[in-house]
Order: C-alpha cells, then sequence, then structure tokens
C-alpha cells in the first residue's frame, strides 16, 4: 500500500520515489544499448518472456541495404525460439518516441505465430513512460497457423 504524506503549510508532501521498472521493460532497456543502427539513429530494445517465465532480448540491426534490417522483437522472439521456446506472454519494447513506438506489422505477425490475442504487450518510452496494450489490440484478424491447416 502506498501512502502519501498531507501537505500542511510548514512541511510539502512527500511521494514515494518511482517505482523500478518490471524485470521485462528492464531488460528491454538494456537490450536497446545494444542496437546497431547507424543510418536511422533509431535504437530500439525489446524484450520477450516466455510461457516458461524465461526472459530473451533483442536490438534492431540495421543494414546499409535497408530491407535487412532486423527489428529487435524479432531479435527477440529468434532468441528465444533458438532456446526452445514457443510460447510468449509478455513483450517490452523500449524506443525513444514520445509516445513510445508499437511493434511494426512484421513484427505483429511475428508475434502471432508465438503468442494469442491477449499476448501482453508494453510499449515504454526512455521517459519512462508507459502503454500497455494486447496483441489482439495491435494485429485483430491476425494471419496464424490455423489457417494453414495446422
Amino acid at each position: 500500500m502506498k501512502v502519501r504524506a498531507r501537505a500542511t503549510a510548514s512541511r510539502p508532501a512527500v511521494r514515494p520515489p518511482p517505482e523500478a521498472p518490471p524485470a521485462l521493460e528492464q531488460a528491454a532497456m538494456a537490450a536497446r544499448a545494444g542496437a546497431y543502427a547507424p543510418y536511422s539513429g533509431y535504437a530500439v530494445g525489446a524484450a520477450v518472456r516466455s510461457a516458461s517465465g524465461k526472459i530473451f532480448t533483442g536490438a534492431n540491426v540495421e543494414n546499409a541495404s535497408f530491407g535487412l534490417a532486423l527489428c529487435a522483437e524479432r531479435v527477440a522472439i529468434a532468441q528465444a525460439v533458438n532456446a526452445g521456446e514457443r510460447r510468449l506472454s509478455a513483450v517490452a519494447v523500449v524506443t525513444a518516441s514520445e509516445p513510445a513506438a508499437a511493434p511494426c506489422g512484421m513484427c505483429r505477425q511475428t508475434l502471432a505465430e508465438f503468442g494469442g490475442d491477449d499476448l501482453e504487450i508494453i510499449l515504454v518510452s526512455t521517459s519512462g513512460k508507459r502503454l500497455k496494450t494486447t496483441l489482439g489490440a495491435l494485429l485483430p484478424h491476425a494471419f496464424r497457423p490455423a489457417a494453414l491447416g495446422k
């Protein structure tokens, strides 16, 4: 329970220090430091939590042939898949944008391969502002393996 002291004429209100970001967000913030973005200067960090609770991170990697760039979200997902994980429970994405940027369409579709409509997506700005949403809100009617009869 958070407690705030009441302000008086002789004593201003005391506010508790801001809470530290949760581990998933901290991991995404740390991953952003490893971004390779010499062309756009737009560093992105991402962290995914698997259904088993493990956290995997990624950062964007640009290329002189722009179409070959890798998004942070897909790098983190690839790390999880390489470790044998197949289901995601949450994703955090950190950018310097205000408001924080959401995953691109390609990343949303990749997330749909490993998470359901209820997959929690936390968008975080380096200023600390957050927006929580779901994959279903960002990508309604996603193309999923079931459409292929799988």
